[in-house]
């Protein structure tokens, strides 16, 4: 991991920002930061590391340095992949806010077991709580519902429902289509839907180097499908500006959004931007 392209004009954007009703910046990747009108800042599986070039090659600027965060109530991680759960992304973060980790049981063992996080960086095990599908706990002024995540490339994967007296927002990991959003969209009213987007790309496998044909997030087909079901208002696409052969343009996505009844409308970002409800 190399130090910040942007310096610290993020973090301090973000500490500085007095939302209406809740704001969100794009960190890249699938990162994210969530701030409610009463201070309360969430992340979302932050990412500031570069890969393991040359197979997942870095294509976007690092856009802030952990340690240049200073206001965090909470991290929530997604699933155990590095580029969601990464111990010089976030433990900074953790050590320099006393933020609590929010995480799967998977998720948990990369902190604890594979990276050791309590003893490279000054973190306690009482930072660290373990979530599962069905869970729900309060964040500040944010309500957290922890709800099921189709990855077959993680081991285990949950979403989260974000609610805020301002509207809710879903933030679904890698997930691809599954028979269970159909419930989910309507237990909840999402006004903010965020799913990984990417191509079909040649990756180079880790042991010969070959290059193989590789899928890691939804397609067009499947991000729409996947919203529609989900019955967002907004869709968000993420990730898709991130690895090198796996990138992909998201304003293609209207097209295929036309003639679905969700998402109502699409919000394409870019890394650092801010979107409110």
């Amino acid at each position: 991991m190399t130090g910040s392209d942007w310096g610290d004009w993020l973090p301090r954007a973000v500490a500085a920002a007095e939302p209406e009703t809740v704001a969100v910046w794009y960190l890249g990747c699938n990162g994210f930061v969530v701030k409610g009108n009463r201070g309360t800042t969430l992340l979302i599986d932050p990412y500031v590391g570069v890969g393991d070039p040359p197979r997942t090659v870095r294509m976007i600027p690092i856009p802030f340095d952990p340690e240049d965060i200073e206001e965090a109530d909470a991290i929530l991680a997604t699933h155990e992949h590095t580029d969601h759960v990464h111990g010089p992304s976030q433990a900074p973060i953790l050590e320099e806010t006393g933020a609590q980790f929010y995480a799967p049981d998977d998720s948990l063992a990369v902190a604890h077991e594979d990276e050791n996080w309590t003893s490279v960086w000054d973190v306690s095990d009482d930072q660290f709580t373990e979530v599962t599908e069905g869970d729900t706990f309060e964040v500040g002024e944010f309500t957290v519902h922890v709800e099921l995540a189709a990855d077959a490339d993680a081991t285990h994967p949950v979403s989260y429902v974000i609610e805020h007296d301002a509207g809710t927002i879903f933030h679904g990991g890698d997930t691809k289509p599954s028979d269970a959003f159909d419930d989910i969209g309507e237990k909840y009213d999402i006004d903010l839907g965020i799913l990984a987007f990417g191509s079909i790309g040649n990756i180079p496998n880790k042991e010969t180097g070959e290059m193989v044909r590789t899928k890691w997030y939804s397609t067009e087909n499947e991000i729409i499908d996947a919203a529609s079901s989900l019955q967002f208002d907004r869709l968000l696409p993420s990730h898709w500006d991130m690895w090198r052969g796996m990138t992909a343009d998201p304003t293609s996505l209207h097209k295929h959004a036309a003639s679905y009844e969700y998402p109502r409308a699409l919000s394409i970002v870019s890394i650092g931007d801010r979107v409110d409800l």
